[in-house]
């Protein structure tokens, strides 16, 4: 197949967009810039005008569209976008928390908050807006940053083919941009010479409806025609950028990556300690088996040449298995030790790498398949071929947010559907201002030469005014205006109400008092009815929108965040006070020790993640009922009184929580000592009763002694008698057998 040339891609990129820029996106962008200007309050036309000039009317407009619509603006962008990854594995986790902050950077650095109320006033207005996702590639002085931007609604033109509302199946995407000729040749000086030879492009591209002249808005169709340059009209020529989809082969390569010299020492030095402990073990058992043998050849129940053959069995099988353990350990040690890395590379490059004579052994395996890339190709004019190049995510980078989806590439505007309602508001006010402009200032019927007619137009409508007629004719008679009819005062009354209920935004939401509820919670009742169709296209569309935004800023910010950076985040978190900073690192590389990066900690290009958006998180928060909530945490306990103080709008809270943490501690000091005097004045008491104890102890102890004592002493005077009693009982018996007479006892 031949290749095509750069003339022919520079042909084939305008008839992309002439094939987009079909009769339905030219009257889709008739009625988109139609609904634009009645934003802008540019709401007549120039035959209007001047029909009404010509009548004698007003030509002013009473507009009740950009109130509405930029009280849906607010609703919709109050707050930033929150954005949850999910990681895949274990390892992911981390880093998904770290891509969290790395796109609240990106978001912050590119203004994103100013950028997303554009984008949906863009939607609201002229029926869808665009986000982009780019690399600056002079920030960061010269590494890069990853950015959001915007895009005119009107400079983009989408297959129309596609049916995805988020344009995701669409075959291209070009943007047109008319560029001044000079900047052109300014930014691609190779190419000047056939920049000088392209004619400037005549048309205006502009749809709008508005008068030539006596404008109120000034738009960028009114700008961009006629630049000078040096005194002399620079041309405006077509730039295209076309973005398309094309499938690449890819490589999933799982790489073993060794240990290192030092490492392999380690291992060998722990297996040779493990080595000793087993062979121990095998010598002891080889010596068990070798005495049962000696003992059953003792006994008879072997022949010699049986234990010899049993005795040489043993000696070879405790060598195997000495080596089998050897190799054991060592392979266990070095797969403890080994990495298995896995990169997703192109064909191109692991080719290189399946080539190489160091590392293609390290291959385990190489899994192909084919992914889409985004090619984008930039053409001047018609013929003039500037650059085309892959952008590294499979979704094209621009994100459409449409209002009001019809199933094709050319949504509806909010502004459309008051169109009529303003234009009935506005006719109303002009024929009741022009009948009270008749009333006012009175027409008069008088005979042709009665009257001088320049004294009556200067003089007739003065207060006290004399004014003369000559004889011999009638006196002027004034013409009275007929009176008004009521119905117009009921349609003005009546607008307003319609224009807020085809947009869904009653009056209190736009702070409206007379429409406001009397109490609290019938406020927070309003807001929460009065934002459903809001929060419905929030929901179905936004929110999906942002999601998608979040899956192409994670695509392109792996590819880009490839090396060594670090992220200093102010305020990443909520909750967190003011002028705190989180500093954040990834793709830190691991050396081994001769220097060389053999790994990477917090590798964020190769992690894994899906992106999340949190829902409801940029509609407005009710400050009012966020801090009666946490009122209630804080006395049901659930929360303490420095986590509510953080969530109010108290000036110097910093300071204050501050002090309070300062306080709570000296408090919790204080009430440790008085815990630990308590403790003390306790061990005190115990001590005390200790001791009466040990004196009632003592007394008792005395009294059994005493007790003790005289029992002992008794005892010891009945031995003593017992004693008497007997002697004198052996020498009466004595006398007996001698016969003398028994003494008289005394």
């Amino acid at each position: 197949m031949a290749r095509m040339t750069n003339k022919k891609r520079a042909e084939t990129n305008k008839q992309l967009w002439d094939k987009a820029n079909s009769s339905h996106r030219q009257r889709w962008q008739v009625l988109s810039q139609k609904g634009y200007d009645f934003y802008l309050n540019e709401q007549l036309t120039k035959d209007e005008t001047d029909s009404l000039n010509e009548a004698g009317m007003p030509t002013f407009t009473i507009n009740r569209v950009t109130p509405i619509i930029e009280i849906m603006k607010y609703f919709v962008t109050a707050n930033n976008p929150k954005w949850k990854a999910v990681g895949a594995t274990g390892d992911d986790v981390d880093i998904a928390q770290v891509h969290s902050d790395i796109s609240d950077y990106c978001w912050y650095h590119s203004n994103g908050k100013s950028i997303y109320s554009q984008v949906v006033l863009d939607s609201l207005t002229k029926g869808i807006g665009y986000f982009m996702v780019d690399i600056d590639r002079d920030a960061d002085r010269g590494m890069g940053e990853v950015e959001f931007k915007k895009i005119d609604p009107y400079d983009v033109y989408v297959d129309p083919a596609s049916r995805d509302f988020l344009f995701r199946d669409a075959n291209f995407i070009s943007v047109r941009k008319n560029v001044s000729k000079t900047q052109l040749m300014n930014l691609f000086p190779e190419f000047a010479n056939k920049m000088k030879k392209v004619s400037g492009d005549s048309s205006s591209m502009n749809y709008s409806q508005r008068p030539s002249t006596d404008i109120q808005s000034i738009q960028p169709e009114d700008i961009t025609m006629g630049i000078t340059v040096e005194g002399e009209d620079d041309d405006i020529i077509p730039y295209y950028e076309t973005y398309s989809k094309k499938k690449h082969s890819y490589r999933n390569v799982f790489i073993k990556i060794l240990p290192s010299p030092v490492q392999m020492q380690a291992i060998k030095e722990k297996v040779e300690t493990e080595m000793e402990e087993a062979e121990q073990e095998i010598q002891v058992q080889l010596k068990e088996k070798l005495l049962s043998i000696q003992q059953s050849l003792q006994a008879g129940e072997i022949i010699e040449e049986r234990a010899q053959l049993e005795s040489d069995r043993a000696n070879k099988m405790a060598e195997q298995a000495i080596q089998e353990k050897r190799v054991q350990l060592t392979s266990e040690a070095q797969d403890s030790a080994t990495v298995i890395d896995q990169k997703v590379m192109t064909e191109e490059s692991y080719n290189i790498l399946a080539n190489s004579d160091d590392i293609k052994d390290q291959i385990i395996e190489a899994i192909q398949f084919y992914e889409n890339r985004v090619h984008l190709t930039c053409t001047v004019g018609d013929d003039i071929f500037l650059y085309e190049r892959v952008i590294p995510v499979t979704e094209y980078p621009i994100v459409p947010i449409p209002y009001m989806y019809t199933g094709t590439p050319y949504p509806m505007s909010a502004v459309t559907p008051l169109i009529g309602k303003q234009q009935e508001i506005n006719k109303a006010h002009q024929i009741m201002l022009h009948n009270a402009n008749l009333a006012s200032n009175l027409r008069w019927m008088y005979e042709e030469g009665s009257v001088p007619e320049e004294e009556w137009e200067q003089y007739s409508s003065s207060p006290g005014a004399l004014l003369k007629y000559r004889q011999g004719f009638q006196p002027p008679s004034p013409v009275m205006p007929a009176p008004i009819n009521n119905a117009f005062y009921t349609i003005t009354q009546e607008g307003k109400g319609d224009a807020e209920y085809i947009a869904g935004v009653p009056s209190a939401m736009m702070g409206f008092t007379q429409d406001q509820p009397e109490t609290y919670r019938g406020l927070l009742a309003n807001d929460e009815f009065g934002t459903r169709r809001l929060k419905a296209w929030m929901g179905s569309v936004v929110e999906p929108a942002l999601e998608h935004l979040g899956r192409c800023f994670q695509m392109l910010s792996q590819h880009h965040y490839s090396v060594e950076k670090v992220f200093r985040i102010a305020q990443p978190e909520a909750g967190q006070l003011p002028d705190e900073e989180k500093e954040v690192r990834i793709n830190i590389p691991i050396y081994n020790d001769y220097g060389k990066a053999i790994s990477v900690f917090k590798d964020y290009s190769s992690a894994r993640f899906d992106i999340r958006i949190v829902a409801g998180t940029t509609m407005p928060i009710n400050r009012w009922a966020l801090l009666e909530e946490y009122f209630r945490w804080f006395q049901s306990g659930l929360i303490d009184d420095i986590a509510m103080i953080g969530e109010t709008d108290i000036r110097n809270k910093k300071q204050i929580i501050e002090r309070k943490s300062m306080y709570s501690q000296l408090q919790g000091q204080v009430s440790s000592m008085e815990e630990a005097i308590k403790d003390k004045d306790g061990t005190i008491e115990t001590l005390q009763r200790q001791l009466v104890q040990a004196g009632i102890k003592m007394k008792v102890g005395e009294a059994s002694n005493e007790v003790r004592k005289d029992v002992l002493q008794t005892e010891a005077q009945q031995k003593l008698l017992r004693g008497m009693m007997k002697a004198e009982y052996d020498k009466a018996k004595e006398n007996l057998k001698e016969g003398v007479e028994p003494e008289e006892s005394e």
